[in-house]
């Protein structure tokens, strides 16, 4: 059995179950096959936007672990139409795989950062595309809007929308030194503001970041378990070439994880996490010709396999150290 694919949700709404289960953690790809009746593909899409980070709102360098893509670094061309990028991307996918389902993934920099005129226009674009079943949008929470509210508030009622909010860590130390931009109340008021409005609310963590402990990151796992999201993505932190934070790590300034240390970091994750967030990723893409370092994270199918038999080794699943009892 692939480890992408998932575990049936109900096995595990026994918190202090200790039964070991093929399927040990609640997969994007087993929600979405309970959602939507088949596999769906993510088709990803640059709206043309920047970054207050990166244009002198906050700053001009960006987050210092960000390259030059912003994070859209496997987005389509943004001189294309939203129809075109959405069609170039099905014509690559179609021909590898029977598919009839699409996510329209808005990746690239910060894509609730423009007028909501020009929002309302490509996001209407893209989810009356007749092969996308739902709308994903990555964006910052310090970028969310009354009126951005109203627009997504509206469009969910179309089809699905989820709002990914680039969290990476709770602690503001950390938050400082990647140049984060933002305090974690504003964090927490987009999250209340959006669930608020029906959306899902997807998060972006990253694990491994310079000075954070393992005890910081278990920290800010239970944080989300107390906040009302439905999706997570653990990323490993990646050192790109041309950014901040590779600058750092020639100078000798902090280490990477080795595979090892990562997987072991992964899994304790995953046990801490309430069995109801669905896993979205649990290592990230790192384009090849820009990858520094971990260089083992280029090899991502190997990663995951390796993951599914450490999980199986240890007993483990997703909530296994999770106590409903102590969320907030």
């Amino acid at each position: 059995m692939a480890l992408a694919d998932a575990y049936p949700y109900d096995v595990f709404t026994d918190p202090v179950s200790t039964k070991w289960n093929e399927k040990p953690y609640h997969s994007l790809d087993y929600m979405l096959r309970q959602r939507f009746g088949e596999k769906v593909y993510k088709v990803t899409l640059n709206g043309g936007m920047s970054c207050p980070n990166r244009d002198g709102t906050i700053g001009r360098r960006g987050c210092i672990f960000c390259s030059e893509g912003g994070s859209g670094d496997f987005a389509a061309d943004a001189s294309l139409s939203i129809t075109d990028q959405i069609n170039s991307q099905i014509k690559i996918l179609s021909g590898k795989r029977p598919i009839r389902k699409y996510i329209a993934y808005f990746q690239a920099y910060t894509n609730t950062y423009a007028p909501v005129g020009y929002l309302e226009k490509i996001f209407t674009e893209a989810i009356h595309h007749p092969a996308v079943a739902a709308l994903s949008i990555g964006t910052r929470p310090d970028c969310l809007g009354e009126e951005v509210f109203t627009l997504l508030e509206a469009l969910n009622r179309q089809k699905p929308v989820w709002v990914e909010l680039g969290l990476q860590t709770i602690h503001e130390r950390t938050a400082q030194y990647i140049r984060r931009g933002y305090p974690l109340s504003c964090f927490t008021k987009a999250v209340r503001e959006l669930r608020e409005r029906g959306m899902e609310v997807i998060v972006h963590t990253i694990l491994g970041l310079p000075g954070e402990t393992q005890k910081d990151i278990l920290d800010t796992m239970d944080y989300l378990n107390a906040m009302d999201i439905q999706g997570i993505k653990l990323q490993l932190l990646h050192v790109l070439s041309g950014t901040d934070l590779a600058l750092d790590y020639e100078k000798g300034l902090f280490q990477v994880y080795t595979r090892e240390e990562y997987l072991n970091l992964l899994i304790d994750c995953l046990e801490h996490l309430s069995p109801s967030i669905v896993i979205h990723r649990m290592t990230g893409d790192g384009p090849k010709d820009l990858l520094i370092a971990p260089l083992w994270a280029s090899r991502k199918r190997e990663v995951l396999n390796l993951l599914h038999h450490c999980m199986k080794e240890r007993q483990s699943f997703q909530g296994k150290r999770y106590h409903p009892s102590l969320k907030q």
